[in-house]
């Protein structure tokens, strides 16, 4: 929608296809249909959050900036507000917010909407020349494929640009789930499902012990193993499950250092002296839970509290300080929030989103092999390549009005 609305703005007919009934369903769900339009953050600090390939997007980010993004809504009607870690919403909290201001945008720029799925790209002499759809050809002198990835197929992204894009010889990065939830080896998740933790800080580790996330935050524990914010955001730095293991340590208690945690702990032992260690720790944790950490601590659950040794409690302690859980494997790509991989950077110009293998076929959001950690940065991704790809190709000189 923005880069139809862009390159209309610069001049060019342009008709927007799409096989949904309602415009922009994906986006109206995320951010938990809060939608977390962008960062407000500088430049260098949304490269510094794009893993996966962000030099290649220097030129689009240059060009429209979150900046830029924030004063694009506001214009457009949408009042918004930063909130913790510089991460923007619209003040309704409601994403149909967003989509409708780019409804508005688009219509307000002569944009046609046509409900029509797209199937094909036809070239002539190694340039566009019209797209095929259920309902027969559209000439046009240029194409932008906008068509997501493979996340949440059901409002669209059911991975219909990666195979057009495929057809005319464009590379395509194996997609694989990102920002998504993931699954454990254990079954201490799944007898602690519906349990959500908060304030609790998550470390994550590759198979060689390196440290590659730590966040304080919220999560959650469910049948296949654990979901959440901090999950979610974990996941976007685990990156090679083919060829790596990944462990994540929850400490429960960060507030407490070791020292302070065992004096809680003795505190709590004094209390409850004369009971069974397995009802004597409702006050440093909570029910599910409870069981999980009798039964790893290691100390027999009719122990006497007034038995436990000082060994014992402090592995009680450091369990608590790292709760660890081995990670099996991310949740299947339809569940998640973002698709990485796609259209190899290295068949598109960055500094036009043009394919450097078709003439006036351009390329824009999830479609393309970049992707980035929570926070904003992918919808930002999304808005600064249409804004780049919608100027360019309304660029085109045919005989043939642009779409």
């Amino acid at each position: 929608m923005l880069s139809a609305a862009t390159a209309a703005e610069c001049g060019a007919s342009v008709a927007l296809l799409e096989k949904n009934e309602r415009l922009g369903l994906k986006l109206r769900i995320t951010g938990k249909g809060r939608c977390n339009v962008t960062n407000n953050c500088s430049v260098q600090k949304m490269m510094d959050n794009i893993p996966q390939n962000g030099k290649f997007l220097f030129s689009a980010l240059s060009g429209f900036a979150p900046s830029d993004a924030i004063a694009l809504f506001t214009r457009l009607g949408v009042p918004l507000k930063t909130e913790r870690g510089e991460r923007v919403f619209p003040v309704s909290d409601n994403a149909n917010d967003i989509a409708e201001a780019l409804i508005r945008y688009m219509k307000g720029r002569g944009v046609s909407i046509v409900k029509a799925r797209a199937n094909r790209i036809i070239t002539q002499s190694g340039a566009v020349s019209a797209v095929n759809t259920d309902s027969g050809a559209m000439p046009c002198g240029a194409a932008i494929l906008c068509t997501g990835g493979l996340s949440y197929p059901k409002t669209g992204s059911s991975g219909d640009g990666f195979r057009m894009a495929e057809q005319l010889g464009h590379e395509i990065v194996q997609p694989r789930p990102s920002l998504v939830a993931l699954e454990t080896t254990d079954d201490y998740c799944p007898r602690m499902q519906g349990l959500s933790l908060k304030n609790v800080t998550l470390s994550a580790y590759n198979g060689k012990g390196r440290l590659i996330f730590r966040e304080l935050g919220e999560m959650q524990f469910t049948h296949f193993g654990v979901s959440g914010p901090l999950i979610l955001s974990a996941s976007a730095h685990m990156r090679d499950f083919k060829n790596d293991k990944y462990t994540i340590k929850i400490d429960l208690k960060p507030g407490l250092d070791e020292a302070k945690l065992d004096a809680r702990l003795l505190r709590d032992f004094e209390k409850y002296s004369n009971r069974d260690f397995k009802n004597a720790l409702d006050d440093i944790s909570i029910g599910l839970m409870i069981p999980i950490l009798v039964e790893r601590s290691g100390i027999p659950a009719e122990t006497k509290v007034h038995s436990v040794t000082r060994e014992q409690r402090r592995n009680l302690a450091g369990l608590l300080k790292e709760f660890t859980l081995e990670i099996k494997g991310p949740r299947p790509i339809d569940e998640a929030i973002v698709t990485s991989g796609g259209v190899s950077t290295k068949n598109i110009n960055p500094a036009t989103m043009e394919s450097k293998i078709i003439k006036g076929l351009y390329f824009a959001g999830e479609i393309i092999d970049v992707d980035a950690y929570t926070g904003g940065y992918n919808l930002q991704i999304a808005w600064s390549t249409a804004v780049l790809a919608g100027k360019s190709a309304s660029k085109v000189k045919e005989n043939v009005s642009n779409a």
